[in-house]
């Protein structure tokens, strides 16, 4: 078999295609997130917070004057940051699909009677001779 019709035989797999189009897809959803977090709800917590913002933050930890060696840990502090706001807004965001496709609750179905027990039987049988009686 060539590499061509094994590469061929790859890609006609349906899981390989469904991967590709998830990529795709989650590509495309990861802009719409990321512009939604950038643009909708962090200049409203800048706003709250003062506008801070942490990327300055850094630690000299040597080097010459001409190339520095710093540690950005606000940097870090500020992506850590982002990754909690985008991760409370794809909750609030899945909290409210969820919301808005619940189907609405059937009642439950009740169940059937459990077979009576030989002594139910009895009993069910004096009781229907005593109802017979004047």
């Amino acid at each position: 078999m060539s590499i061509l019709s094994e590469f061929k035989a790859f890609v006609s797999r349906g899981n390989v295609v469904d991967l590709a189009v998830g990529v795709v897809i989650g590509t495309a959803f990861g802009k719409i997130v990321e512009s939604f977090v950038k643009d909708v709800i962090t200049p409203p917590i800048g706003l709250l917070i003062g506008g801070v913002d942490f990327t300055n933050l850094k630690i000299g930890i040597g080097g010459d004057t001409k190339t520095p060696v710093s540690l950005n840990y606000g940097v870090f502090l500020q992506a850590c940051f982002n990754f909690f706001i985008i991760a409370a807004a794809i909750f609030m965001l899945v909290k409210i699909v969820t919301v808005l496709t619940r189907k609405p609750e059937e009642p439950a179905a009740r169940a059937p009677p459990a077979p009576p027990t030989p002594e139910a039987m009895l009993l069910a049988e004096i009781r229907d001779e005593l109802r017979k009686r004047p």
